[in-house]
C-alpha cells in the first residue's frame, strides 16, 4: 500500500535532487514510515468513535494529546470542541500566516461496513463523509511540519485548525472564525474526500468548486373544512402542491439560468383524513446555489415566489430561510500552489481537473475573509469498481490518501513560505 518508495525518503533537502530526476529539486516533508503507520491507527481510532458537532470532545482531546507530545501548543476553541495550534515561530511580522483546515465531526447515520476491524462503536453515529481523513491528514501535516520547524527548515510559520461542526448549518466555521483562528492567516487551503478520485490523486478547480446550500422550512395555514365544500375553504393540501411545483419554476425563471438556483423539496405533510381538508401543512427542502451573487439574493426571491402561491390560494404563509452555506470559490493563485505542490510530490499525472459539486462545504465561511482553495482528495482504491459515495453509510476511504494529503499540505506549506 506504500507509495513512498516511489517518491524518494523523506530526508531530501531544499536544493538536493531525487536520485531518479537527476537536476530536479525536490522538497523535504515526505512521511516517514512510522509516522504513516501512526497516522493511519489515529484515523480508525477516529472512525470507531465517531462524533457529532459541537460535541468531538475525545476527538478534541485525542488531537490535543498528540500535538502536545509533539512540543507545540495547540489550543481548544471557545466553543469547547475543536483545536488551533501554531507551528514555527513568527518570522515576517508583515506576511501572515498559510492554514492548513481540517473538519472533525461525524454523520448521525448507521455505520454499515462490514468486514473491517475499525467499523464504528457508536451506534448511529458514523464518519460517512471522510472527516477522519481530513483531520488526520492535516495532524500529520502538523507533525511534520513540527519536525522541520525544529531543523530550521520551515520557512513561514503555519497555523493548524481542527474545526467542529461542519455538518450542522451554517457549519461550525463561522464559531471558529468568532473564536480568532483566522487572526493572523492569510490564507488557509483544505481537502475533501471524493469516492470518485483515485487515491494518489487530487481534483481541483478554479473558482466554485462546491455550491451553496440553504435549508428551507415553510407552514401554510388556513381554514380546513370537509371535501365535499373546498370552495368554503382554504384548500390547503392543493395550495401546498402548488407551492411544492411551482416555487422552483417561478425562481428558475428570476435568476440567470447559469446561476443553478434550485429549490428542491424533501418533505411535505399535511391532513390526517381523506375527507377532511387540513388547517396547516408543512414543507422542508433545500436551496442549493452554484454562483455566489445569485446566493446572496435566494432569499428574496424564494420568499416572494412562496408568497405569491400562498396568496393566490388564501393561504397564510410563514417562511424559515436558514442560511447555510456559501459556495466555495477557489483563489487562482492558491489552487495552483496545490497544484505545483502535488506535482512536485507525485507528478503531473496526480493532478486531474474536477467540476463543481452540488454540495456545500462550510470552508466557505473562511473564504469570505481570506484567500483559500481546497482540493478534492482521492480516497477510491485504482481499480475498484464498488461505489461508496459520501453520506452513505457503508462509505470508506483507501489509507494511502492519509499519506498523499498529508506530503500535499507539507509541500504547500513549504513552497508558500519560499514564494
Amino acid at each position: 500500500m506504500s507509495r513512498e518508495s516511489e517518491r524518494g525518503s523523506g530526508a531530501d533537502l531544499p536544493g538536493e535532487t531525487a536520485g531518479d530526476a537527476p537536476g530536479e529539486a525536490v522538497l523535504p516533508g515526505a512521511l516517514p514510515e512510522a509516522l504513516r503507520a501512526e497516522l493511519i491507527a489515529f484515523r480508525r481510532d477516529l472512525h470507531m468513535h465517531p462524533e457529532l458537532g459541537n460535541q468531538e470532545f475525545r476527538t478534541t482531546a485525542a488531537l490535543k494529546a498528540r500535538l502536545e507530545r509533539a512540543g507545540l501548543e495547540p489550543r481548544v476553541l471557545d466553543i469547547g470542541t475543536g483545536l488551533v495550534c501554531d507551528i514555527g515561530e513568527q518570522g515576517d511580522p508583515v506576511r501572515p500566516m498559510l492554514a492548513l483546515r481540517a473538519d472533525i465531526d461525524a454523520l448521525p447515520i448507521p455505520d454499515t461496513k462490514l468486514g473491517v476491524p475499525y467499523r464504528s462503536t457508536v451506534p448511529d453515529r458514523a464518519h460517512a463523509c471522510g472527516h477522519d481523513v481530513h483531520t488526520t491528514v492535516v495532524l500529520g501535516a502538523g507533525l511534520v511540519l513540527a519536525e522541520l520547524a525544529k531543523q530550521g527548515q520551515l520557512p513561514q510559520p503555519v497555523r493548524l485548525i481542527f474545526q467542529p461542526a461542519e455538518e450542522v448549518l451554517p457549519g461550525g466555521a463561522p464559531d471558529a472564525i468568532e473564536s480568532g483562528v483566522l487572526d493572523g492567516v492569510g490564507r488557509i487551503v483544505g481537502v475533501h474526500c471524493d469516492p470518485r478520485v483515485d487515491a494518489g490523486k487530487i481534483g481541483l478547480r478554479h473558482g466554485a468548486i462546491t455550491s451553496a446550500c440553504d435549508r428551507l422550512e415553510v407552514s401554510l395555514d388556513g381554514a380546513g373544512g370537509h371535501t365535499a365544500r373546498p370552495h368554503l375553504t382554504t384548500d390547503l393540501v392543493t395550495a401546498a402542491a402548488k407551492v411544492v411545483t411551482e416555487v422552483p419554476a417561478l425562481v428558475a425563471r428570476r435568476i440567470d439560468a447559469r446561476s443553478g438556483l434550485a429549490v428542491t423539496w424533501g418533505r411535505v405533510e399535511s391532513g390526517h383524513a381523506c375527507n377532511v381538508i387540513p388547517q396547516h401543512a408543512e414543507l422542508s427542502g433545500t436551496v442549493r446555489c452554484l454562483d455566489l451573487a445569485a446566493w446572496r439574493k435566494a432569499p428574496d426571491l424564494v420568499h416572494g415566489a412562496i408568497q405569491e402561491i400562498a396568496d393566490l390560494y388564501r393561504a397564510k404563509s410563514e417562511v424559515n430561510y436558514i442560511r447555510g452555506v456559501p459556495p466555495v470559490v477557489n483563489d487562482p493563485d492558491m489552487t495552483e500552489l496545490l497544484r505545483e505542490a502535488m506535482e512536485l510530490r507525485l507528478g503531473e499525472h496526480s493532478v486531474e481537473d474536477t467540476e463543481q459539486s452540488l454540495g456545500g462545504e462550510d470552508f466557505s465561511w473562511y473564504l469570505e475573509h481570506v484567500p483559500g482553495a481546497m482540493a478534492r482528495l482521492g480516497v477510491r482504491t485504482p481499480g475498484e469498481r464498488t461505489v461508496r459515495d459520501l453520506h452513505q453509510g457503508d462509505f470508506d476511504a483507501d489509507e494511502t490518501a492519509i499519506t498523499v494529503g498529508v506530503e500535499l499540505f507539507t509541500a504547500a506549506a513549504l513552497i508558500d513560505g519560499i514564494r
